[in-house]
């Protein structure tokens, strides 16, 4: 019997989780409109109530540094900006992660992130991966 009530409950409690989705980022300043489809998929799907997480690899790193966006980015009228795409993903709840091996080759610190911007080991990823309802690369 007490076997039945664990089961249940542990069911009961995957229910009530949120689905995680990931959206998987390589591209930065070199393709930009890349990173503001990924900025915009995560943020789709954190507002249809995934969980949604934006792992950052290679190039997408640079984009989470403090002040690179303003740096590198050249708006164009009538095509929404990287800023803005980033802000709207971060209002909407999406965690936005970066590699840390990406960081360290890149001689990037934790304190040069975006403020809410979080490192994370590349296990994190496999892990985030094999439990998400779905995955998606840009």
């Amino acid at each position: 019997m007490q076997e039945v009530l664990d089961r249940t409950a542990t069911e009961r409690i995957e229910k009530e989780s949120k689905d995680i989705f990931v959206v998987l980022c390589a591209s930065g300043f070199e393709n930009i409109a890349r990173a503001r489809s990924a900025l915009m998929f995560a943020t789709l799907a954190a507002t249809a109530n995934y969980r949604a997480i934006l792992y950052c690899i290679q190039n997408a790193v640079d984009i989470m540094v403090k002040g690179a966006i303003e740096k590198n980015e050249n708006p164009k009228q009538g095509v929404p900006s990287l800023a803005l795409r980033l802000e709207e993903a971060m209002e909407a709840g999406v965690e936005i992660q970066c590699c840390t091996q990406t960081m360290a080759n890149k001689k990037i610190m934790e304190e040069d992130l975006i403020p809410g911007v979080n490192p994370a080991g590349a296990m994190n990823l496999i892990v985030l991966t094999t439990q998400s309802k779905g995955v998606i690369s840009f």
